[in-house]
């Protein structure tokens, strides 16, 4: 018998022969070329024109649920992405191996419990259940309570006999997700992350594969491709993330393919948000699927006092020259009462450039071209793109002057800052630098019993997470991004001030303010978020996106291509917009220097091509240079 398999890899389906009956969605173990790699069963066929070779193995008698197949096929078609890179998404690493096997915990999950809603709750629940399967946005107001909606639709497809896939976005918002979801849910919740080991990914595969009994799986967007085999619900938290999309080959996005899997099973898909993306709130309002929630669960919660200071008018920071005098004395007040507050500022490290004074060098990553930037808690230059590090120098390597300076700001040099103001106080920083244990998801207890007295950190900290003991927010920049050359730059800074903004004022205290220290106090975006008008800044962001012809009124796509010499690039770059202008229904931006431009692969140019039709836009990709890298779809061009 004969069988077309999916191989892990960078190949497409291939056919295989086997002496016993095969089921679609087996794993077994097949050659390809030398090498000896996991496969998928895609389906029998009849016994073709040419010699093929054997299937050596079957992993597991037990198939991968269909919905997963079709997923596959749906991500190969829709992302043009070999069948072999997808089967990667869906096979742990080292699924041939033999485990260690774990005892199976068989806790019974409560079907008494009662999860309270409100009535704005119970009227949106409603809505989402509403009209059967398919794709719904919750636009929920922070602090409305949507966690108790994701409970409430999980236990209704749990008394179903239905599992539920929950993403977020990263590991660090999982922690007082899971903890919730647990008290209702007990062991049936499954959690899978990036950071547990191959032999760990590899035993909760096979714990959901061979499972009887519905779960609750739970993690960031690789979670999606969990082997559930009844799936009755999918769940998006603050889908308006941008690492929902998979910027790697095999590049895509979770949104879209949550959504494809949601329409292959005829189950709900739930994109919930706060600050929704605006393309995704416009699709849903146009066909009928958005529902909003816009009260606050808790009768208790107040808005936050919002204070905008003006950057340009120094005698604002007559105290210090990151924090104004009114977020100082706010801080203060918080240390006298036992309260936290929040520090933000979405740039890492402690200066972002090293220059000479002298000469104008720039001190650069050798690899990257990037400028380096400064750790003084370590006392070392590092690349933010590729971990290139080196001790600071001692004189411009260019011209010999002592006269080095370190411009910019960035979370460490806020934390040691604050440090020196508080010095008997706890102050903790978390962005990406922090080591294995310091994260906030390692310390998060603590945190949220006030352990920690001032937080310091990137966009992580604006993300989901509820202090009962915050009472203050500060953004010491809240314009940095507003300018970047993105069609997503305006959206992104909304959602994180919006998302940060709402770390306060959610019904624990009875006191919340916000210091919001820009450059630009009359900017639209700040004051859209400020006043948490989320749809006059959707209706401000859609005319600019209808007349410059971005999502969601055309689709968009990003070209990159890198070769070793810029001339080589060059000529490349002007043959692909010979052939994409022919179509009278793109738009093709001329090739400029992409955002990374010179990395040790060579000179990176790119290209932006906005089209009506996805179609005709991914059939004129397929005729491009195969050294291209096409990103359909992305998020940000940056």
């Amino acid at each position: 018998m004969f069988y077309e398999v999916m191989p892990v890899g960078k190949v497409g389906i291939l056919t295989y022969n086997y002496g016993d009956s095969l089921l679609p969605g087996q794993i077994v173990l097949v050659p390809v070329g030398r090498r000896v790699v996991p496969g998928i069963v895609v389906k029998k066929v009849a016994q073709p024109d040419f010699k093929t070779k054997s299937i050596l193995k079957i992993l597991y008698a037990k198939p991968l649920p269909e919905h997963l197949l079709k997923v596959a096929r749906f991500i190969s078609d829709y992302y043009m992405v070999p069948e072999g890179l997808v089967a990667s998404l869906i096979l742990p690493t080292g699924v041939e191996k033999k485990r260690r096997t774990r005892p199976n915990k068989t806790e019974q999950a409560s079907e008494t419990t009662i999860i309270p809603l409100n009535p704005a709750q119970k009227v949106a629940l409603e809505g989402l259940e509403r009209g059967g399967g398919g794709t719904k946005v919750l636009y929920g107001v922070t602090g409305s309570g949507k966690t108790n909606i994701y409970l409430r639709m999980a236990l209704n497809a749990f008394k179903r006999q239905k599992s539920t896939i929950l993403l977020v976005p990263e590991i660090a918002l999982t922690s007082q997700l899971v903890q919730v979801f647990r008290e209702v849910f007990g062991e049936k919740v499954v959690l899978i992350h990036s950071k547990q080991t191959e032999a760990e990914r590899h035993l909760i595969f096979e714990q959901i594969l061979e499972a009887e009994e519905p779960l609750i799986v739970v993690g960031p967007r690789s979670a999606l491709f969990a082997p559930v085999s009844n799936l009755g619900l999918i769940i998006i938290d603050e889908e308006h993330e941008g690492t929902y999309y998979q910027e790697n080959p095999p590049r895509y996005s979770a949104i879209r393919v949550a959504s494809a899997m949601a329409k292959a099973c005829d189950v709900s898909c739930i994109l919930g948000s706060a600050t929704p993306t605006v393309t995704d709130y416009y699709i849903a309002k146009k066909i009928g699927s958005l529902v909003s929630l816009k009260m606050r669960a808790k009768k208790e919660a107040k808005k936050a006092e919002i204070s905008i200071i003006d950057l340009k008018n120094r005698d604002n920071f007559s105290r210090n020259r990151y924090f104004s005098n009114s977020l100082l004395k706010s801080m203060a007040k918080n240390l006298a009462e036992g309260r936290q507050t929040l520090i933000f500022h979405n740039r890492r490290g402690s200066a972002p450039l090293t220059i000479c004074e002298k000469c104008g060098h720039e001190v650069i990553c050798p690899n990257c071209y990037l400028p380096l930037t400064l750790h003084a808690d370590t006392y070392e230059l590092v690349c933010h793109t590729c971990d290139f590090r080196e001790k600071v120098p001692t004189s411009c390597p260019e011209c010999g002057s002592l006269g080095l300076i370190h411009k910019g700001f960035g979370t460490k040099l806020l934390e040691s800052e604050l440090k020196k103001l508080f010095p008997k106080v706890r102050v903790r920083r978390f962005d990406a630098d922090n080591k294995k244990g310091e994260g906030l998801e390692a310390i998060y207890e603590e945190v949220r019993e006030g352990q920690v007295d001032i937080l310091v950190g990137t966009q992580g900290l604006a993300k989901g997470l509820d202090l009962p003991l915050l009472a203050t927010v500060g953004v010491v920049q809240a314009d940095a991004g507003l300018s970047l050359p993105d069609f997503a730059a305006e959206e992104r800074v909304f959602q994180l001030i919006a998302q940060v903004i709402g770390r306060v004022g959610r019904g624990h205290l009875d006191t919340a303010e916000v210091f919001i220290q820009t450059f630009q106090p009359e900017h639209p975006v700040l004051r859209f978020a400020i006043s948490e008008d989320y749809e006059g800044f959707a209706n401000y962001l859609l005319k600019q996106r209808r007349r410059s012809g971005f999502p969601p009124f055309r689709y968009v796509t990003r070209l990159e291509l890198t070769m070793k010499t810029e001339a080589t690039v060059l000529k490349k770059m002007r043959e692909a917009t010979s052939v994409l202008q022919c179509n009278t229904g793109f738009l093709v931006s001329p090739p400029q220097p992409a955002f990374h431009e010179r990395t040790a692969a060579g000179y990176s140019w790119e290209m932006v091509v906005r089209a009506k039709s996805r179609k005709e836009l991914v059939e004129a990709c397929k005729n491009l240079d195969k050294n291209f890298r096409v990103f359909l779809d992305p998020p940000s061009l940056l």
